[in-house]
């Protein structure tokens, strides 16, 4: 969309490369708040694990999407882009530049594609019943029957993938109609200029493992076991996030603390992995720059120019 839409800047990249960082100088030189696309950074209590902005960075810039919900709330897409969705449109109010920041490709993906999504309210007695089928079955046989039902969703969804199977089957059981038939794209209201960090896997994977180190230096396995003593189980999908699910094996299981760091960190290794086939999936124009090589008063004057030109 051009002409008098309203601006949105997005930054992406895979965990690690650093756009918090380049983020806040931008957004700070340019007149910008920062949006959250983080699926993990939207729960309180997680701040380690989660390589949340530090409270000086949130003073620098303002944040949304941050602290949003409790780690015993599920958090639903449409949730989200409804959230994000309303903080864009109040940065624009404010006649403030709006940045989209983080690598979780689905939160990123619902926005800028537009993704129509079923408002359709999850159905414990129903999810049970489906993941007993799986479990007595296996999860070969649960995606079988969504192939028969919805084959353009069970293409896009691997039949490991249990959970999002058995979305796909709740919402076609409930309301009669495919999960992909409810999910077409509508463009957004806005123009959008989208920048992508990234950097070889042979820098970017040292990279994570120091700062996984970090993270432990500085009170992970505290901040674990703080959330385990407040009743957050490890079930949730809020502690199956990179280190929260290693640690609390660690504390729970006994498991070795190095050994549970090193599990984070080649976690951390297969996330990435995941957010790269992600975005080369959703690239719809992504200007690319290699961390090492991006100035961040050259990339101030690229978004200068294209807020400028109005295209």
């Amino acid at each position: 969309m051009t002409g008098d839409a309203p601006p949105l800047v997005i930054i992406l990249g895979p965990t690690g490369v650093g756009k918090t960082g380049l983020a806040i100088e931008l957004a700070e030189g340019l007149g910008g708040e920062i949006v959250g696309a983080d699926s993990r950074q939207i729960y309180r209590y997680m701040d380690i694990g989660t390589a949340k902005p530090s409270p000086e960075q949130q003073a620098q810039v303002p944040h949304h999407l941050i602290d949003l919900v409790n780690p015993d709330y599920n958090l639903s897409l449409a949730e989200y882009q409804d959230a994000a969705s309303g903080a864009i449109n109040e940065i624009h109010g404010r006649r403030a530049i709006p940045f989209l920041v983080g690598g979780s490709g689905q939160y990123i993906s619902a926005v800028e594609e537009g993704w129509s999504i079923p408002r359709v309210p999850p159905d414990l007695e129903l999810r049970a019943e489906l993941e007993g089928y799986a479990r007595a079955n296996s999860p070969a046989a649960l995606h079988e029957r969504l192939c028969q039902v919805d084959p353009v969703a069970a293409e896009r969804i691997h039949p490991n993938n249990a959970r999002r199977v058995i979305r796909a089957l709740e919402v076609q059981i409930l309301t009669g109609q495919a999960i992909s038939d409810l999910q077409r794209k509508r463009p957004p209201p806005y123009r959008i200029l989208t920048l992508g960090l990234r950097l070889p896997r042979d820098v970017l994977y040292p990279r994570v493992d120091a700062r996984v180190d970090a993270m432990i230096a500085a009170g992970l396995v505290d901040e674990v076991s703080r959330l385990l003593e407040m009743g957050y189980d490890r079930a949730l999908p809020s502690m199956s996030g990179l280190g929260y699910l290693e640690i609390a094996g660690h504390l729970l299981d006994g498991a070795p603390l190095d050994a549970a760091i090193e599990r984070a960190k080649f976690s951390t290794h297969a996330f990435i992995r995941r957010q790269d086939v992600w975005f080369r999936g959703h690239d719809n124009g992504i200007l690319w720059h290699n961390v090492k090589d991006a100035d961040a008063s050259d990339l101030a004057r690229t978004l200068r120019d294209w807020l400028q030109r109005g295209d």
